[in-house]
């Protein structure tokens, strides 16, 4: 009965030391502060630096096709299909557009030619009378050489010698006027040259024609409206001289003009492709700055090349011009770089490193392993660019766990042994009665007890 006792004893002391070490280690642990880690793998791709931009697709080469002349619109022209010249029809060089109303032309240029046939009957004219001027100027010639050889012979009355002497120089005289005559017959031949010239090309200008190979891209008139030629040309047709080879216009901050240079390359993506990435190179920085609520900006021309027929003119295009880039590098999230560990989360050798401080040229990140627990990583860095940037060396590797962000996990003791914690501001709920506690109840059983 005693070995009992003394073993019973003994199986209770043993369980209570058991107890009391568990109760402490739970204690001791729930005093120390766990941590959360957010990471971000290591992988290996392509990082870029870029400037981001927004501009417009336009064709590389566009042409304004309008009218010379004032007039009604006939008819249309047919393009390459056949059918009459409307939106994206495609044409060719010198086919016609349209016709405008030439019948006043046509009057005109009939009228021009009529004065260049009467110009040129003039002339007829005034050849034959200086060939009639000559002749009497020269028998006025003769006439007044015989009448100086009479008269000086006292063979000639001197009446008939000033009459001959009149003769001739009115022979010279009319024959002046002859020359003249011709000049100005020549004079109105020219004059009905320019303007038969310009109502023909009038008369031209009542056919329009396209001056390229390319496409309509707008048609501004319609048949039986009529076009005014003022001061400035009234555009009908818009052509696009080649869809293949296309162009942006991106407007670009001052902030950051001064940093795009002819041939950067460029990368960009429009709304109605949003999966297709599209590039191409600077051609051009215009000098002719804008300014727009205190904001100066400048139009960058960037040339691509569309031969797929995908871009159409005057979408928006959202632009990146790569700075620089990297192809087939380990890269890692640049806040990595700026995390700082909890005090008491790192071993004593790497806590002692992170004091020293890391060795030149190079930074200090953290990875955790499987246990989430930290590691100290030393590597070399080299492009930072959106976000990433890029690790030359170091013993870190694709797949990596890398750690960005530290946040304390919430200890065990804050939550009830009831369930969890409910918020202060949440209404508290109505505690029901047991059933047969109401007032109701206690009657009943008052009249039960007194029986």
């Amino acid at each position: 009965m005693k070995k009992f006792v003394k073993a019973a004893i003994a199986a209770i002391v043993i369980i209570a030391a058991v107890f009391g070490i568990w109760k402490w280690k739970s204690s001791d642990n729930s005093s120390v502060t766990q941590y959360e880690y957010r990471t971000d793998e290591a992988a290996t791709g392509r990082i870029s630096r870029t400037i981001s931009a927004s501009g417009t697709v336009e064709p590389e080469e566009l042409i304004n096709v309008g009218s010379q002349v004032t007039g009604k619109i006939m008819s249309f022209g047919t393009d390459l299909e056949g059918k009459p010249v409307d939106y994206r029809s495609k044409v060719k060089k010198g086919m016609v557009l349209a016709q405008i109303d030439d019948v006043l032309y046509a009057a005109e240029l009939r009228q021009r030619k009529a004065e260049k046939l009467q110009a040129e009957a003039s002339i007829t004219t005034a050849n034959a009378k200086i060939k009639q001027a000559d002749a009497k100027l020269q028998l006025s010639k003769l006439n007044w050489s015989r009448a100086q050889d009479l008269y000086s012979k006292k063979a000639m009355a001197k009446s008939d010698y000033d009459t001959a002497e009149s003769a001739y120089i009115t022979a010279l005289a009319d024959r002046a006027a002859a020359n003249a005559s011709l000049k100005q017959a020549e004079a109105q031949l020219a004059i009905a040259e320019a303007a038969l010239i310009k109502a023909q090309r009038n008369m031209d200008y009542c056919v329009i024609t396209s001056p390229v190979d390319g496409i309509i891209i707008d048609r501004r008139v319609s048949v039986g409206q009529t076009v005014v030629s003022n001061m400035s040309v009234s555009s009908i047709f818009l052509i696009a001289k080649d869809f293949k080879k296309m162009q942006v216009w991106v407007s670009v901050n001052e902030a950051d003009i001064g940093n795009i240079r002819e041939g950067l390359n460029v990368e960009f993506t429009v709304d109605t492709y949003p999966d297709v990435v599209f590039t191409g190179k600077v051609k051009k920085v215009r000098l002719n700055a804008t300014m727009s609520q205190n904001v100066v900006t400048y139009i960058v021309e960037v040339d691509t090349d569309n031969r797929n027929g995908k871009l159409l003119p005057y979408l928006t295009a959202n632009v990146k011009f790569i700075m620089a880039e990297r192809d087939n590098v380990l890269n890692i999230s640049s806040a990595a770089l700026r995390f700082t560990p909890p005090e008491g989360t790192l071993s004593a050798d790497d806590a002692e490193k992170v004091a020293n401080g890391a060795p030149e040229g190079e930074r200090f990140i953290f990875v955790t392993d499987e246990n989430s627990k930290l590691r100290l990583v030393a590597v070399k860095t080299g492009l930072n660019a959106g976000g990433r940037i890029e690790v030359i060396s170091g013993n870190l590797k694709d797949g990596d766990h890398v750690v960005i962000a530290a946040s304390e996990r919430r200890p065990d003791s804050q939550i009830s042994k009831n369930g969890p914690a409910r918020s202060p501001f949440m209404p508290t709920p109505t505690k029901r009665q047991p059933r047969g506690a109401g007032s109701a109840a206690k009657r009943a059983r008052a009249q039960q007890n007194s029986k």
